[in-house]
């Protein structure tokens, strides 16, 4: 019998296949770990590119001819950019203010008009503009067409402060509004006087208010030991006020001189100090009357007794 020859191919003989471990290798996990925390997927997904894009920026920048032609193109830019005719500031109008801090607010302008509205910071400007004392309060604000508006209100003079340093007028509330060289410069305006009066302007204004019916007779208020007020009024009379309680001191006082016509008789002082007992300081020639009623001797100018040979006695 022939021998069969076999024509399929030649096969390796069967071998035992090793089966893949289907778990993850310890750096796999790890790895899968962190990818769940939102942190590493951020770090990854933003981090990353920013560090790649300010790394690539930072080798592009390095060279020094880059950073000027970057510099240089910024610049006109912005130059085109404010330069533009919408952005141009041509006139300032400003309401409110006198002629004299209409001239001051102009001149404070740090550029000269036109100008680019990016060169005029309005809030350094209105820092500025306040610090004059005139000033109360100024609303700055650049109008459409190049308009600068400056909306201001000074402060409305109250009282003259006559101090050891000069004469100053100030608001109601005691704020300096400006300095003169003597009160008839605003002679409408009643005066204090003495250290400490700035700070009680408001009681100062009340106690004009009520001596409204000797107001023409009235030379001004002094503060006295910067904690009550002394009425001084012509012919050298003064009405001293207790530190609480003066205007309702003063109208009583008031009452008193109309019905009594207490301030027109030859009186040189009227303490209130003690409200419950008020007490007067009689002039030379009431002293002299009821001297001479009760047979004494006469007084003279200075306060002193008048002997009969001529001379004064003490």
């Amino acid at each position: 019998m022939p021998d069969v020859i076999d024509h399929r191919p030649n096969r390796q003989p069967p071998f035992d296949r090793v089966k893949r471990d289907p778990a993850p290798s310890r750096l796999q996990y790890r790895l899968e770990r962190m990818w769940l925390r939102p942190i590493w997927r951020r770090a990854v997904r933003v981090g990353v590119p920013v560090v790649l894009v300010a790394a690539i920026g930072s080798i592009w920048l390095s060279d020094e001819d880059r950073r000027a032609r970057l510099s240089d193109g910024v610049a006109q830019i912005m130059d085109k950019v404010q330069s533009r005719e919408e952005f141009q500031v041509r006139t300032m109008v400003v309401e409110g203010a006198s002629p004299v801090v209409d001239d001051a607010l102009r001149a404070m302008l740090p550029v000269e008009l036109p100008a680019s509205s990016f060169d005029i910071d309005l809030t350094a400007l209105r820092l500025q503009v306040m610090q004059l004392d005139v000033i109360e309060s100024i609303d700055l604000r650049i109008k459409p067409g190049g308009i600068l508006s400056a909306v201001v209100k000074e402060r409305e003079p109250a009282v003259l402060w006559r101090h050891s340093r000069g004469i100053e007028i100030l608001d109601k509330t005691g704020h300096r509004v400006a300095s003169v060289t003597s009160r008839d410069v605003r002679a409408d305006l009643p005066l204090i006087a003495g250290e400490g009066a700035d700070l009680a302007v408001s009681e100062a204004l009340l106690l004009v208010d009520a001596a409204g019916p000797i107001l023409p007779r009235l030379r001004g208020l002094v503060r006295k030991g910067e904690r009550r007020w002394d009425l001084v009024l012509d012919h050298g009379q003064k009405i001293m006020l207790p530190a609480e309680g003066a205007v309702i001191a003063l109208q009583a006082a008031m009452a008193l001189d109309r019905s009594q016509d207490m301030l027109g008789r030859d009186i040189i002082t009227i303490d209130l100090r003690n409200p419950s007992q008020p007490v007067l300081r009689l002039g030379i020639d009431a002293r002299n009357t009821i001297r001479t009623a009760r047979g004494q001797p006469l007084l003279g100018p200075d306060g002193k007794v008048i002997v009969e040979d001529g001379k004064k006695g003490g």
